[in-house]
């Protein structure tokens, strides 16, 4: 698992072991550390134009991260690249900044001195780099794009775009909400079980403790059988290990595939989560990005 040093007024983007060893690539995903907005708790840096952040300060933030990336100073600074994310497999293959806000919840690109981000706090942000072409991707991977297979797609896109071999390719699924704490309802197990083989296998099965329940068992016989009345079971889905198997889908090799990243909703002292901070958090940033050749 990435390790931050602990300093929470400095900006800490956790990084991949896999990737930092290329060192063309700049990429990081973002943890609370660092920023400059209060309303979350602290110093932190809220990366997403939410409703209760001034814009001002999410600017800031942003400008805070790139200069940690290494993306530019106060002068210049490179392009970032957002979407506004609509849980689609929507993909986008670009070589410029856009002139109009892109729908989707995908970026691909070759070029070099753009950086490309998807914004989370629960979802996964899933890095895909060719270390042969030197293109990027970048993929917003909640249950209902993982549903749609957009980081499958994404590959296939990038194979389409960039000639990208699926063996020389690297992954890197960052924070998000783990199995740990991703209790979802029966209709999502149902999508995921009408859409993969091994759909099943990504859920398991929790009955609700009751400790009143256990020590009186008597107050709680009913008419059925076998007698008792039954504890209601929670469904828990493993966002991950989904994403990694559409990875290994798509011909990425498992050791090229990280996913060692924290789960959001354990670590709300380093992450924002939605769920477990009930809709008040702030928002991540997973970023990818080629460095231009050195004159």
């Amino acid at each position: 698992m990435p390790i931050v040093n602990g300093e929470k007024s400095k900006v800490q983007p956790l990084r991949s072991a896999k990737l930092t060893k290329l060192p063309w690539l700049m990429h990081g995903f973002s943890t609370r550390y660092g920023g400059v907005s209060r309303i979350y708790g602290g110093n932190t840096l809220n990366l997403g134009f939410t409703k209760h952040d001034s814009r001002a300060a999410v600017e800031r933030n942003r400008e805070l991260l790139l200069e940690k990336l290494g993306a530019g100073n106060a002068r210049h600074r490179w392009p970032l690249v957002t979407l506004r994310q609509i849980h689609s497999d929507l993909i986008h293959c670009i070589d410029r900044p856009p002139l109009q806000p892109l729908a989707g919840d995908g970026l691909i690109s070759n070029t070099p001195g753009l950086l490309l981000a998807v914004l989370v706090a629960d979802c996964l942000p899933v890095i895909v780099v060719d270390r042969k072409q030197r293109a990027v991707g970048v993929f917003h991977a909640g249950w209902r794009g993982t549903v749609k297979r957009i980081v499958e797609k994404g590959v296939g896109e990038m194979r389409k775009h960039f000639a990208s071999d699926p063996r020389d390719l690297l992954a890197a699924i960052g924070p998000g909400i783990r199995s740990c704490c991703y209790d979802v309802g029966e209709e999502v197990r149902s999508k995921f079980e009408a859409q993969f083989a091994y759909g099943a296998g990504l859920f398991r099965e929790v009955k609700e403790s009751d400790p009143v329940r256990r020590k009186y068992p008597l107050l709680f016989l009913t008419a059925r059988a076998p007698g008792h009345s039954e504890l209601p079971v929670h469904l828990f889905l493993d966002l991950v290990e989904a994403n990694r198997r559409q990875l290994l889908d798509a011909g990425v090799a498992e050791k090229h595939i990280e996913a060692s990243f924290p789960c959001t909703a354990c670590n709300l002292e380093l992450l924002f989560s939605h769920r477990a901070e009930k809709g008040v958090t702030g928002r991540l940033m997973g970023v990818v990005g080629t460095r231009p050749p050195v004159a």
